[in-house]
């Protein structure tokens, strides 16, 4: 699975502004409700429920939030990166500043974990991760997660 064919055509936000976890998940649900067209609130509330059965902080400074949401018809991807990392419950306690949002429709169980699967680990690269963090726009954001699934080559 192709991270970059995930992310939807505005889905990727390069912004600051959160001081809490329930900040940084009001970004996540900002940035989808633009990308997805879905009201926002019922985002934000969906990815809310799901953090209510763990945190979606996966270390390093990177968060996979995901919901279920009755409208939308595949699955889908929304990256924000935060200017200042929040304290969000993570399993290494370091706070996050990467947030790679997925979006499913109810019935796709199987897709939906196929995705999250890809997204964790593409995200355990230390050298993804620095290059996400280095990126200055939205289109150099998505090449990194084009070029992310291109076979490797020797430098």
């Amino acid at each position: 699975m192709d991270i970059a064919d995930l992310l939807a055509p505005k889905g990727v936000v390069l912004r600051g502004g959160a001081s809490s976890k329930r900040q940084a998940l009001h970004v996540v649900a900002e940035a989808a409700a633009a990308a997805l067209d879905v009201d926002q609130s019922r985002i934000f509330e969906a990815l809310l429920e799901r953090e209510s059965l763990g945190s979606t902080g996966l270390g390093s400074g990177v968060a996979v939030p995901h919901a279920r949401l009755k409208d939308v018809d595949r699955v889908t991807a929304v990256f924000v990166r935060l200017d200042s990392p929040v304290a969000y419950e993570s399993v290494d306690d370091r706070p996050v500043d990467l947030l790679l949002a997925l979006f499913a429709p109810p019935k796709d169980g199987a897709e939906h974990l196929r995705a999250l699967a890809a997204v964790s680990r593409a995200l355990r690269s230390p050298e993804l991760r620095e290059q996400l963090r280095q990126a200055q726009t939205a289109d150099a954001i998505k090449a990194l997660f084009v070029k992310d699934k291109a076979p490797a080559t020797a430098a």
